[in-house]
């Protein structure tokens, strides 16, 4: 039977479009779900941290996987996986089973996404029509993470918060159907090396999740403390068995080899402290619009929708100066655009007008955070070899995912910290609540900062059209 690659390509974007939402949609019902589940102020960003760290700790293992079992199958199991999270995740009654829920749909959004890209380069030829695929593929995606704000709103106020997970189910379901239509098979590496470095993910991941948890225990436990020494330490060394495995590894996760690629080094890094403060500003905005200014979360995902526009604007500009004036010029940019937003969004207080005082942020962060992304993108993979470029996207994709993970609770932490201290000098909530969302933002924006320092290490690159097409897909 003939398949349209035109109609694979729908499936596939559907796919990763619904991932892509997922990291957004939920941000504009945190208030609910805090009310209702009775979430305590520092564990509700496990809502946020469960996700994007199993999805970016598991995502070169998923592609790993389609590499070995092929694409369609790990795409099926991912997708099945992802679907049956979410509807756990809606009928949560506590918080644990929440996050447990979460971080399920993590590791089927990690073994999807990396399985449908690959889908999508067998199906197009090289050449003219896969570049429109890739186009389309990372506009699509672009557009779920602005959207998903609007959508979450509107499943809110009209609904419930447990209906930004269960819209996902009809979908999967839909998907799942369609896939043996218009999906073929295909089997990759054969006759290769069919290992797979679980242990590398699975060190990794809780290596990371250690660490996380350490920063966030330490607002109420403090540093000192025998719980928070114990799970960063505990982190430390699983971290450095990761290391060691990877290096030993016959087919590891991240070839370390990679790292000696300053191209690669400095890109990752640039793009971790990118995604810290994307998901740092999202998630105390979002709290910020409805628990201070009173916003109901339809609301909220409209005030977020200019910063939304002005991010995809970004991409394009940013695509078509990085041509003509180099990459490390338009990231130097990005970053300081990113830094400006950051700082506006920090001087908003409890009545300030929207127009006035939150809205420039929105637009200047908008255009800042893929200044900074696209040319990172490219100039990760500008000095590895080519039949490496895909490793090396996915580990700056996992190391995006990881940063905003880490950077949300080193914020989280300070915010609450803030809040804890002005509530308890007998400043009223509400004010208190504003000292804690400022504090937060002003952190996210000493990430911007280290940011613009870290570009200026970053080699000088005028990237092709063909480049310019896989950074769009990858990023």
């Amino acid at each position: 039977m003939r398949r349209s690659p035109w109609s694979t390509l729908a499936v596939l974007a559907l796919a990763q479009f619904i991932v892509v939402l997922d990291v957004t949609i939920v941000n504009v019902a945190l208030p609910d779900i805090q009310a209702d589940l009775n979430f305590s102020a520092d564990s509700l960003q496990w809502v946020i941290n469960a996700y994007t760290l199993l999805f970016g700790g598991f995502l070169l293992l998923g592609g790993r996987m389609a590499d070995i079992l092929g694409p369609r199958r790990v795409f099926v199991g991912g997708l099945v996986l992802f679907g049956a999270a979410s509807l756990v995740a809606g009928l949560s009654n506590s918080p644990e089973f929440l996050i447990g829920a979460r971080a399920v749909q993590g590791l089927g959004g990690a073994l999807l996404s990396p399985a449908a890209l690959a889908i999508l380069t067998v199906t197009f030829a090289h050449g003219r029509e896969r570049n429109i695929a890739m186009g389309v593929w990372g506009g699509l995606a672009g557009l779920g993470g602005t959207l998903g704000v609007v959508a979450g709103g509107l499943l809110v106020d009209s609904l419930s918060w447990q209906w930004v997970f269960f819209v996902n189910v009809p979908i999967v379901v839909g998907l799942v159907a369609l896939i043996p239509v218009y999906i073929r098979d295909t089997r990759h590496n054969e006759n290769g090396n069919r290992a797979f470095d679980t242990a590398g993910a699975v060190l990794g991941t809780a290596g990371l999740l250690a660490v996380v948890y350490a920063v966030v225990r330490s607002e109420p436990k403090g540093w000192g403390s025998g719980e928070v020494v114990t799970f960063l330490v505990a982190g430390v060394v699983l971290l450095a068995a990761f290391v060691m495995v990877e290096r030993r590894s016959k087919a590891p996760l991240v070839p370390l080899r990679l790292f000696r690629s300053r191209a690669l080094s400095v890109s990752s890094g640039a793009l971790a402290l990118n995604g810290a403060g994307f998901l740092s500003m999202f998630f105390l905005t979002a709290i910020y619009l409805q628990q201070v200014r009173g916003d109901s979360a339809l609301e909220a995902g409209l005030h977020f929708l200019p910063m939304g526009g002005a991010a995809i604007v970004g991409a394009v500009l940013a695509s078509q100066l990085v041509q003509k004036l180099g990459t490390r010029t338009v990231q130097l940019g990005g970053a300081v655009l990113s830094f400006a937003g950051l700082l506006l969004l920090s001087q908003a207080g409890a009545t300030d007008s929207y127009a006035g005082h939150l809205l420039p942020g929105f637009i200047i962060f908008g255009f800042g955070i893929l200044g900074v992304g696209v040319p990172g993108q490219i100039t990760a993979v500008s000095e590895v070899e080519h039949h490496e470029a895909g490793a090396a996207s996915g580990v700056v994709s996992a190391m995006y995912q990881v940063g905003g993970a880490l950077g949300l609770a080193i914020v989280t932490t300070l915010s609450i910290t803030r809040t804890t201290d002005a509530l308890a000098s007998g400043v009223p909530q509400q004010q208190a609540l504003v000292d804690g969302f400022q504090r937060g933002l002003l952190v996210a924006a000493g990430f911007a900062v280290a940011n613009v320092l870290l570009t200026l290490a970053s080699p000088q690159l005028q990237p092709t059209a063909e480049q310019l097409t896989e950074a769009a897909a990858a990023a």
